[in-house]
């Protein structure tokens, strides 16, 4: 089986995505830890859509508090966030985007 593609979070190919990751895993490492699991799925998904998620799931991984019992559930959330109509995710981007004068909005923070 070859690995699955990476994900960048567009909205429209998020089924595609669970359903290849979930084989994926199901196929090939079924067997390893949720945690192991959760941080491979991570290295495969990539962009600012999905940083946020990304970067929060990392957090908790460092801190030993990730409260995922399966991949399934991990997945749920990152479904239910990406498909939010009004996508906080995107509004979070945009902001850190925010520049004034060549300088990003975190140097003024």
């Amino acid at each position: 089986m070859t690995k699955p593609p990476t994900f960048n979070g567009e909205v429209e190919k998020i089924v595609g995505f669970l359903m290849v990751y979930k084989l994926y895993i199901r196929i090939r490492i079924r067997k390893v830890a949720v945690e192991e699991q959760i941080q491979w799925m991570l290295s495969y998904i990539q962009g600012e859509l999905v940083y946020i998620s990304k970067e929060n799931v990392v957090k908790d991984l460092e801190e030993e508090s990730l409260e995922y019992e399966t991949v399934g559930e991990f997945l749920a959330d990152l479904k239910k966030e990406l498909s939010r109509e009004d996508n906080e995710i995107m509004k979070i981007v945009e902001l850190k985007n925010v520049e004034q004068k060549n300088k990003t909005i975190e140097k003024f923070v």
